[in-house]
């Protein structure tokens, strides 16, 4: 991002031209941008499938009685559109820079803050990797939950100390007696259950001593 501090709110701009609503009047569309501005927000956030188009083209006049360099705008590509099956999702790189070339004419600036993508394009096989798919050690096996080494990272951790701890033993006990149901360890039926997230999952479970 060109100007990385941002206020610790910001303000989504998506429903002034109607998703869950009817769009407000241009006027006060921009009106309520401004007035959030002068309440200290900087961060706004848009996106080129809002309505579609039109969400972007007001806060670009928005922005017109701002001043730039002290607002930072957010919006987005990735949704193509609809149909019977929901969203079209798309993320090719031709399709991104043709998406934020549109995005900037439509705001009518220079430079986009931060550029991000709506939806995660399955087709491009873009993987996820998830970290700590063990809960770190939770589902490891018993004796990761009854005995815990003091000077181990776990025991510093909030779901392994006071009585977080206690409820998750009582959380551990269930499971291990879903997993007994299945035929398997706790630990595998977790592993299981991320696996089947999707299949551009890929957990990377370690070990402990």
């Amino acid at each position: 991002m060109i100007n990385a501090g941002v206020s610790k709110l910001g303000f989504g701009c998506m429903g002034l031209t109607g998703v869950y609503n009817a769009p407000v009047p241009e006027e006060a569309g921009i009106t309520i941008i401004k007035h959030a501005f002068e309440a200290g927000i900087t961060f706004f956030d848009t996106a080129d499938a809002y309505g579609p188009h039109t969400n972007e083209v007001l806060l670009g006049k928005a922005l017109k009685q701002l001043p730039r360099e002290k607002v930072q705008v957010a919006t987005k590509c990735g949704i193509e559109g609809f149909d019977a099956n929901g969203l079209r999702v798309k993320g090719t790189p031709d399709y991104v820079r043709a998406s934020c070339k549109a995005s900037l004419q439509r705001l009518d600036v220079d430079y986009i803050d931060l550029y991000y993508q709506h939806r995660i394009d399955q087709e491009l096989g873009i993987g996820i990797v998830p970290y700590s798919p063990l809960g770190r050690g939770f589902f490891a096996g018993r004796a990761a939950v009854e005995s815990i080494p003091s000077e181990s990272f776990p025991s510093k951790h909030p779901r392994y100390t006071g009585e977080n701890l206690e409820k998750n033993k009582v959380l551990y006990k269930r499971l291990e007696m879903l997993s007994k149901k299945y035929g398997c360890s706790p630990a595998q039926h977790a592993l299981s259950w991320v696996l089947h997230q999707g299949e551009d999952v890929v957990p990377i479970p370690g070990n402990m001593p």
